[in-house]
């Protein structure tokens, strides 16, 4: 393999240039692979943050869904809630619905905002306003904040965000190894020739 292979001149122009290499897309990628490794940090500890990230699911009255509302009557309960607890003109677009029988509960989160509305099944009680911290720390995480904010459909700016983060990965990984691995090399080189 003509990377690890050559003469002295040769491997020592070769540390040198990933070095260089290292130095510059550290620099100019160093707050993304911060914000990248932060945000990966606090999403690995959101179910244990003691609801400070993700909130807990709260427990409703029936987990027997035959005696819930209609998702309909949920719905309007939970948009309704959403506008009484946060402001007015408050978009009730919804992403997803997340039913979980087995607490008795669903839930309801919207597309446009980190709010979420946990409602009990049986009788729409609400249980909880919730604000979405870890949605928008995965956002942050990937790129899609970007894709929120100029409210592209494409996920054009969560593309071009994770492929230089991860190729900035796969390159630090490259010449941080021949940052230690070349002067190893040089060094036994240097040994060799002087016998």
């Amino acid at each position: 393999m003509l990377l690890f292979f050559g003469n002295l001149n040769t491997l020592t122009k070769r540390v040198r240039w990933y070095r260089k290499i290292h130095r510059l897309t550290g620099f100019y990628l160093f707050s993304l692979l911060l914000i990248v490794a932060i945000t990966g940090i606090l999403l690995g500890w959101k179910k244990n943050s003691f609801g400070i990230l993700s909130s807990e699911n709260h427990i409703g009255i029936t987990v027997n869904t035959e005696y819930w509302l209609s998702i309909d009557q949920l719905q309007k309960i939970a948009d309704d809630n959403l506008i009484q607890n946060t402001h007015s003109n408050i978009s009730t677009v919804l992403d997803r619905i997340d039913i979980r029988p087995e607490k008795g509960l669903i839930k309801f989160i919207y597309k446009n905002h980190y709010y979420a509305i946990q409602l009990d099944g049986a009788n729409g009680n609400l249980l909880l306003v919730e604000y979405r911290t870890a949605d928008l720390l995965e956002n942050i995480h990937d790129g899609s904040i970007l894709d929120k904010i100029f409210k592209t459909n494409t996920n054009f700016f969560k593309l071009i965000f994770t492929s230089i983060t991860g190729l900035a990965i796969v390159l630090f990984s490259f010449t941080g190894f021949w940052m230690y691995y070349g002067p190893k090399k040089l060094k036994n080189k240097n040994s060799n020739a002087k016998f």
